[in-house]
C-alpha cells in the first residue's frame, strides 16, 4: 500500500485543503497519516476525520522582535528531530504540505530521507514557512497566476486549491429551511472568516435597514459576535459558526460578502458564487488578502471593497451592483482553469509517489 504524510497547521486554511484530498487519497489506496503540532487546531479537525495524527514541537519564525524568538528556534530543532523519527518509522512514499510553521520540520526531515514533497501555497506570495520549504520540494502548487513568478519555474504548478467535495452538494431548499427564510427574495450570505470580523460585522449591521427591503441576509459572524438586539429582525439570521449545513447555506445564497482568505475565495470560485471581497487590511496582516482579492477581481471573479473604504453608501452600492451584475461574475468563474484542483494535485502526488 502506498503511504502519504499530510502536514500543515496554524489556521483552518492550512488544514481544509488536506481534508479535501482525503476521499481521493483513500480511493487511490493510500495509507494516510498526519503530522501537526501538539495542540494546534488541526489536531481536532484531523482526528474527527478519522486520520491517525502525530504531534511534534512547533515554533514560529518571526520577522519582527519577540521574546519568543529566543526560544522558538529550539522548538523547531526539536520538531525536526521528532519529524525524522516519525518519517523513519512510517516510511511514506510522498509528503504533502499545506504550510504553516509546523510543516517546516516535516519538509526538512523528508528531504533528509529523500522523500519527495509537494507543497501548496495558498496566497499570492509565499509565506516565510513555505519560503524555507520550497528548496526541499519536488513541486509547488499555487492558486494564482501571479504567484508563478515567485516560484522556481521547474517546480511551480498552477492548481487552485483543493475544495471539500461536500461543499458542492448543497441544496437551496434545505438552506432556506435551515435559516427559516423564504424563497421569494434574494439571499445575501455574509462570512467573516473562521473567527469572524468586527469591521465587517459592524458595517453590515449598520446598513441592515437599507439592505433588508431587497435581500434576506444570512450572517456568519464568528464566535462571540452575535448581536442579541437583532435576533428578532425579520429576514436577518446570524450564526457564530456553521459546520455541516454550510453547504446548504451556500446553495441558498445568491451573492456572498466575504473576507479574502485564499481557501475561502477558492471555495466561492468552485461554487460559482458572485462575491464582494473585503480583504483584511494591510495594517492587520502582511497584505496577502488584498493581493488575493485584486487577483480575483482582475480575473472577473469578484468585486472588491477595501476595508478602509467602507462607508454605509459604499457597502450598499457594492452589494446592489454585485447582485445586478451577478451573471457576468458567474460566466467568468465558469471559464476558470482552477476548478479541478483535487484531480491536478492527485496526479502530482501519484507521479511523485511512483518515483520514490
Amino acid at each position: 500500500m502506498k503511504k502519504i504524510i499530510l502536514t500543515g497547521g496554524g489556521t483552518a486554511g492550512h488544514v481544509t485543503p488536506n481534508l479535501a484530498l482525503l476521499p481521493s487519497l483513500k480511493e487511490a489506496g493510500y495509507e494516510v497519516r498526519y503530522i501537526g503540532s501538539y495542540q494546534g487546531m488541526e489536531r481536532k479537525l484531523i482526528e474527527n476525520a478519522g486520520i491517525p495524527y502525530d504531534g511534534i514541537s512547533s515554533g514560529k519564525l518571526r520577522r519582527y522582535f519577540d521574546i519568543k524568538n529566543f526560544t522558538d528556534p529550539f522548538r523547531v530543532i526539536k520538531g525536526y528531530a521528532e519529524a525524522r523519527r516519525l518519517l523513519k518509522r512510517y516510511k511514506p512514499d510522498v509528503v504533502f504540505s499545506k504550510g504553516g510553521f509546523v510543516a517546516v520540520p516535516v519538509v526538512l526531515a523528508a528531504k533528509h530521507y529523500k522523500i519527495p514533497t509537494i507543497i501548496h501555497e495558498s496566497d499570492m506570495t509565499p509565506g516565510l514557512a513555505n519560503k524555507i520549504c520550497i528548496p526541499s520540494a519536488a513541486k509547488v502548487c499555487c492558486n494564482f497566476p501571479e504567484t508563478l513568478k515567485y516560484l522556481p519555474k521547474d517546480k511551480a504548478i498552477l492548481t487552485g486549491s483543493p475544495i471539500r467535495a461536500e461543499l458542492l452538494k448543497g441544496d437551496r431548499a434545505s438552506g432556506l429551511a435551515y435559516a427559516h427564510l423564504k424563497g421569494d427574495k434574494p439571499v445575501l450570505l455574509i462570512i467573516g472568516g473562521s473567527l469572524g470580523s468586527v469591521a465587517v460585522n459592524t458595517a453590515v449591521r449598520r446598513v441592515l435597514p437599507r439592505l433588508l427591503p431587497s435581500f434576506q441576509i444570512i450572517h456568519i459572524c464568528g464566535k462571540g459576535n452575535l448581536d442579541e438586539s437583532l435576533i428578532s429582525t425579520e429576514g436577518y439570521v446570524q450564526y457564530e459558526y456553521v459546520d455541516a449545513p454550510l453547504k446548504h447555506l451556500f446553495a441558498a445564497a445568491d451573492i456572498v460578502v466575504s473576507r479574502a482568505g485564499a481557501n475561502s475565495i477558492c471555495e466561492l470560485l468552485a461554487l460559482r458564487k458572485p462575491n464582494l471581497l473585503i480583504p483584511l487590511s494591510a495594517a492587520a496582516s502582511r497584505g496577502d488578502q488584498i493581493l488575493n482579492a485584486n487577483s480575483f477581481a482582475k480575473q472577473g471573479f469578484s468585486k472588491v471593497l477595501e476595508e478602509e473604504a467602507i462607508t454605509d453608501d459604499a457597502l450598499c452600492d457594492a452589494v446592489t451592483e454585485l447582485y445586478a451584475s451577478r451573471a457576468s461574475y458567474i460566466r467568468a468563474m465558469e471559464t476558470s482553469q482552477l476548478n479541478h484542483a483535487v484531480e491536478t494535485v492527485m496526479s502530482l502526488i501519484e507521479s511523485c509517489a511512483s518515483r520514490s
